[in-house]
């Protein structure tokens, strides 16, 4: 791929073989376009429509952790550094350098002119304000958490950033500016101590990335054309417009893509939709890398037994988790909900990654996988806990983790009841409500998903575990919490590999969070299209797409 800048230098600091295995990176396909793009618009004047359920929580980085807002934002906010398409590799993307200049601190360099769509100067003020205001944000459904090493941005000059670091040798860092808390915004737009409104951004036309958006309704439609400022590690569009039409239900995203009303069609479909489209000629369905997972939160406040129940007890309360890791049978809900499109996930870094173990295997159940009640039931009585335990369990109903949601959640209220040890109160919200209502202590048990922010096993532990993270479950533990910064900044990858490895054994003992399964990312594109690519970095660019 061409580079925009002639100065790009790779990062300073060897950062590790600690991404994906090759053998993840083997799934990805797509016929991505990663040569000389050109100018763009070559492609002719129509739109390119991509479909989609998903849902967006605001435009603004400081407000959002998921997917469906990514999804947007990594099209139109600049990025200090970056990945590749098919890379893992974290290299300069706005910036012309980007390296460790000492042990705790990390420089980047900027180009000098740059531009926001909106003709405001892109300059070494808008990268400290993006960060300063995401800390003092703090948004319960933002990514601040994971700027738990920062300890302050400096700037010498209009093109030069110096980021101070808490602690030694962070190996992660450079991951997570490429991440949700490493969009640089306009700081002559944006607020500095509150979310801003997504018209607002739009009407100041504040956008930095290969895209800008002409035209928004908020999870419904956005219109996006290519950004003339943009200068960044990426090759410009090589479509002159795209449309993400946002759906309702995957039904209508699939009946969508098989009529050609839509050109490419990504997250979600059902497994049933997936096979079937395999069969269909005049469709494409792209795999990509295996790092989604699905889970269960608890909520230490409000669950049985919870800190701010008044039958508040923390021993009763991981009996209760550790019983309900008895009884899930995660092979059933794979088969039967899934038709393996997603498989059992028995540990918290996903298969693939360095460091991933099955340890939740041979704590719970009957040491191979499969549920056994009377250990369940040893484990609740042993506590003291009354049967059956009364839990509230939230799952997404619109399907934001896909269509299938409420057969695997009925499957897994069916299963911590089949014994008569639980009495589950299953109940189900629309995705805007849900983000707001999960970190406002409203669900005592709830369903999440992850894609991981980069490729590195720490995605999967920092934003879960520590204090202050990203599931505002009020888990707390010291030992925890240790390991996950030793790791952090452990340059040894042996030393390294058994920190991850012990992290999830104490989780596994703790139970924050119930991993259920892992799976894959698809697309799906008519015939006529190219350039669409599920990159090792679980980010989906619209750039490359192309109609032939």
């Amino acid at each position: 791929m061409s580079l925009h800048h002639s100065a790009r230098g790779r990062i300073g600091l060897a950062i590790g073989a600690f991404g994906a295995s090759a053998l993840l990176l083997a799934g990805c396909a797509g016929g991505g376009n990663n040569g000389d793009s050109g100018d763009s618009g070559d492609s002719g004047d129509a739109s390119i429509i991509v479909g989609t359920t998903d849902k967006v929580t605001t435009l603004d980085p400081a407000g959002s952790y998921d997917n469906g807002s990514l999804t947007v934002q990594t099209q139109v906010f600049p990025y200090l550094v970056n990945t590749d398409y098919n890379s893992t590799e974290v290299v300069p993307d706005l910036a012309e350098s980007a390296e460790f200049t000492s042990p705790t601190e990390y420089t980047v360099k900027l180009p000098a002119g740059l531009k926001w769509a909106n003709g405001h100067d892109l300059t070494s003020a808008d990268v400290k304000f993006s960060f300063d205001r995401n800390i003092k944000i703090n948004d319960p459904n933002g990514a601040s958490s994971l700027l738990y090493n920062l300890d302050s941005v400096e700037t010498p000059d209009d093109t030069t950033v110096v980021f101070h670091l808490k602690s030694e040798n962070d190996q992660i860092f450079p991951y997570i500016l490429t991440s949700f808390p490493g969009a640089i915004v306009d700081d002559e737009v944006f607020s500095a101590d509150a979310v801003t409104p997504d018209n607002d951004i739009v009407k100041a036309d504040a956008f930095g990335g290969p895209y800008k958006i002409t035209a928004y309704d908020f999870n419904k439609t956005a219109e996006f054309e290519p950004n003339e400022n943009y200068k960044g590690l990426l090759d410009k569009p090589v479509n002159s417009a795209v449309v993400l039409q946002y759906f309702a239900d995957s039904s209508n995203l699939k009946l969508a893509i098989q009529k050609g009303d839509i050109d490419v069609a990504y997250r979600t479909l059902s497994a049933t939709d997936t096979a079937d489209l395999k069969k269909n000629k005049d469709v494409a369905v792209t795999e990509g890398p295996g790092g989604s997972i699905r889970y269960i939160v608890f909520n230490f406040n409000t669950m049985p037994y919870g800190a701010t129940t008044p039958e508040a007890d923390a021993a009763k309360a991981l009996a209760v988790r550790q019983a309900a890791a008895d009884l899930v049978d995660r092979q059933a809900i794979a088969d039967q909900v899934y038709k393996g499109t997603y498989k059992p996930l028995y540990s918290f870094v996903p298969e693939g990654f360095n460091g991933a173990t099955e340890v939740l295997k041979d704590l719970y159940g009957d040491g191979n996988g499969a549920p056994d009640a009377d250990k369940a039931k040893a484990t609740l009585e042993a506590a003291g806990v009354e049967i059956p335990v009364k839990l509230s369990l939230q799952y997404n109903s619109d399907d934001h983790y896909g269509p299938s949601s409420g057969d695997e959640y009925a499957m897994v209220k069916q299963q911590l009841e089949a014994d008569g040890l639980f009495q589950v109160d299953l109940q189900s919200t629309e995705w805007v409500q849900y983000s707001k209502d999960r970190t406002a202590d409203v669900y005592p048990s709830y369903q999440l998903g992850w894609y991981p922010d980069y490729s590195d096993p720490d995605s999967y532990l920092t934003p879960f575990f520590l204090t202050k993270n990203f599931l505002g479950n009020h888990f707390s533990d010291a030992q925890t919490e240790e390991l996950i910064l030793k790791q952090a900044s452990e340059t040894d990858p042996a030393a390294r590999t058994q920190e991850i490895e012990d992290i999830q054994a104490r989780v596994g003992e703790l139970l924050s969070t119930l991993p259920l399964l892992q799976g894959n990312e698809t697309a799906y594109a008519t015939k006529d299209m190219s350039g669409v690519t599920l990159d090792a970095s679980f980010k989906f660019r619209f750039a490359p797409l192309e109609k032939k």
